[in-house]
């Protein structure tokens, strides 16, 4: 099934690829293609290049300086971006922490706030999950005690990702003990630099460091960093989390993720014949391109939802849920399509002139996209909550 587009949307289109064939940074392109890591420097340069485009905002509304997309907009160029390997845009600042300061967020907060992270001055990160409150994340033990005028913030927060590039982290606190714990949580805005502050690294499988954890140590945070009402942070970490959810569905990877099985299993052998050929193996690839292309549609309905000032609902657990689980099965049928070539390897482990090695530009990718995207059922809010938040919603009980 293929969307039909209108003429203006072509011509849109249009425009996209010519913006990511003439501005892309092939160093950037190659590095996403093999399954590098951009570093800061990367990132910031991507985000400079769509800023000054105009484009890096697609959902903001242009008062507030974004491009104001409708949804086939943004799906058009989630889909050419993905498919000349553009860098993901990092979402914390842009995707998460805006709507949440346009909707609830004082004149001064949106006038101060929301320019610096179009322009980069601010890198964001997210202070949720804690050590004990991950996907319960109303049981949170980070306390702030009003002192003033200023919060005084102890407690840890891990699993924060890129955490140690941000000089900001938005953090769910506990500001009142003595009532139910979704009732006494405050959403406040924290400058990494402060006194008291210690980012700590967690080392992945892969040896990278992609999440951290952070702790706070008598942390003072001015009261006006407080955004909307004391103790209704949890309403605004709901309304936060229904974008983040919807973002993770990622149809565009999706899409393009599967052109790369499909492009490795023209090239490798099974039974003397190309491996897109065995009918178990075409059978697994042809079940999630339809479930994708029917996840792609209901993204279309979602982020239009989105654009008309609605807040996702249990729609976007339900992006969640399936967008993470043909996401992982595409990263599934490229490590078996690619076979031993997608065996991560140390490279000073090998010796010997004449060893046999898997190419590393197809390697890397299959391999690190594996590994690494186990996480993507668990974060977010894991797939089993979520299918709770849709079973109680859809049938009766309140989510």
């Amino acid at each position: 099934m293929d969307l039909k587009y209108s003429d203006a949307e072509n011509a849109f289109r249009d425009e996209v690829r010519a913006f990511l064939a003439e501005q892309l940074p092939r160093d950037l392109r190659d590095k996403v293609r093999n399954g590098q890591a951009l570093g800061k420097e990367g990132h910031e340069r991507w985000h400079a290049i769509l800023n000054a485009q105009g484009w890096l905002a697609p959902n903001w509304p242009r008062a507030f300086g974004g491009a104001e997309w409708d949804a086939v907009q943004k799906h058009i160029f989630e889909e050419e971006a993905a498919a000349a390997y553009a860098p993901r845009i990092v979402p914390f600042g842009l995707s998460m922490l805006a709507p949440v300061l346009q909707k609830f967020g004082s004149k001064a907060q949106q006038d101060h706030w929301l320019p610096r992270i179009l322009s980069g001055a601010d890198w964001w990160c997210q202070g949720y999950s804690e050590p004990g409150a991950g996907s319960d994340l109303a049981s949170l033990k980070t306390r702030a005690v009003r002192d003033g005028d200023h919060y005084i913030v102890n407690g840890q927060k891990t699993w924060t990702t890129l955490g140690q590039h941000a000089n900001m982290i938005f953090c769910l606190v506990r500001t009142n003990k003595d009532v139910k714990q979704q009732q006494g949580i405050s959403f406040l805005l924290i400058d990494m630099d402060t006194a008291g502050i210690e980012v700590r690294p967690i080392v992945l499988l892969d040896g990278g460091a992609e999440v951290n954890e952070v702790w706070f140590t008598d942390v003072k945070v001015p009261v006006k960093n407080l955004v909307g009402e004391e103790n209704k942070g949890w309403t605004y970490a709901k309304y936060l989390l229904t974008h983040e959810r919807t973002n993770i569905a990622g149809v565009g990877f999706s899409q393009a993720g599967l052109a790369a099985v499909k492009r490795i299993a023209r090239a490798e052998m099974a039974g003397g014949k190309p491996l897109i050929e065995n009918p178990h193996f075409a059978a697994r690839v042809a079940q999630v391109e339809i479930d994708l292309m029917a996840m792609s549609t209901t993204n279309l309905r979602i982020v239009s939802r989105a654009a008309a000032g609605q807040a996702p609902g249990v729609e976007s657990s339900m992006l969640k849920v399936k967008g993470t689980i043909i996401r992982q099965e595409i990263n599934d049928l490229a490590r078996r399509a690619a076979g031993v070539y997608a065996m991560p390897f140390a490279s000073e482990a090998v010796e010997g002139a004449n060893a046999i090695v898997p190419d590393p530009l197809a390697a890397g990718p299959v391999a690190a996209q594996y590994f690494n995207n186990r996480k993507l059922s668990i974060y977010g809010g894991s797939n089993e909550i979520q299918r709770s938040i849709i079973a109680k919603t859809v049938l009766g009980g309140g989510a």
